[in-house]
């Protein structure tokens, strides 16, 4: 049945992103269109699930924690550096607004509430909440395994996820072990957000009657890994690399002094991290499902 919004909840939902998107801005997480892109995003995942609203939350100070980890070597790394890692307001839909939409979805269907993970009695409610915490953790395993993995494996050749041959630093679909562990601790913190913020907010008398939650967990890790190789696939297939000899850097355009390495040149980064997170979205339901019926 639906449920009047309590006054708190509202009051959370506007002062909440209000104070996030200044925290971004003044930190240069965010840029100006960012900073309104991420009040429209925090408002639905916060009025409607307050469990969506701490995966959002930890994606982003935890992805922004990251970007920031060892800039300066970053810089040297990357020709197209943002100090800070200023995301604008593409990159913050192409980021999160695949969650809110989900969110939407789950607001009419559901109301603004929180719901105990059921696939037996609650299936939709069940399925758009694992559809927005799959699409959350997508995008953080993806951060952190870009951000960390460029950090820690800087004296290893990434491999394309595609063939597996070394290729230049910076080439779309290029992948290390270190970084896709790092996938996996990403896509762990959102799910663990998720699943505290759960316990916290639900009465111990639903949380008894209905299967255990810690599943969500593992739906976390694996959708952070799943996430950042869906995006590694489609990043090595559809987004251009090529490495240009003048610059001595990879870039995603063709040209007279660059070299091809892979890719067609079809998407943009921005493109396919929503893509990315779009595909994690409609396939975490059906791995929670399967989850769940062997929990159960």
């Amino acid at each position: 049945d639906t449920v009047p919004v309590s006054p708190v909840r509202w009051m959370i939902a506007i002062v909440a992103p209000v104070v996030i998107a200044t925290w971004g801005l003044k930190r240069k997480s965010l840029d100006r269109s960012g900073a309104i892109a991420g009040l429209v995003v925090g408002f639905i995942l916060t009025i409607s699930n307050l469990c969506f609203f701490s995966s959002l939350l930890t994606f982003f100070v935890m992805g922004s924690k990251v970007t920031k980890f060892k800039a300066e070597q970053k810089k040297k790394m990357e020709h197209n550096y943002k100090e800070g890692g200023q995301r604008n307001w593409v990159q913050v839909l192409c980021n999160g607004g695949m969650a809110a939409i989900f969110g939407l979805q789950y607001m009419f269907h559901v109301g603004c509430r929180e719901v105990v993970i059921d696939f037996s009695h609650h299936y939709s409610p069940s399925w758009l909440a694992v559809s927005v915490l799959g699409s959350l953790a997508c995008c953080c395993g993806d951060t952190f395994s870009s951000e960390l993995g460029a950090v820690f494996s800087k004296n290893t050749e990434p491999r394309l996820i595609t063939t597996f041959r070394k290729v230049p630093r910076g080439t779309n679909g290029g992948i290390t072990l270190i970084g896709s562990l790092f996938s996996m601790v990403g896509g762990g913190l959102v799910g663990l957000a998720y699943y505290i913020t759960q316990i916290f907010l639900l009465r111990e008398s639903f949380l008894d009657r209905g299967p255990p939650q810690w599943p969500l967990l593992i739906v976390g890790l694996l959708m952070g890994i799943i996430g950042s190789t869906v995006d590694s696939l489609l990043g090595a297939t559809f987004q251009y690399s090529g490495f240009h000899r003048k610059r001595n850097c990879v870039v995603e355009h063709s040209g007279s002094d660059v070299d091809y390495i892979s890719g067609m040149e079809l998407l943009d980064n921005h493109s396919v991290n929503l893509l990315s997170s779009l595909i994690s979205a409609l396939i975490s339901p059906k791995i929670a499902f399967e989850l769940w019926r062997l929990c159960s």
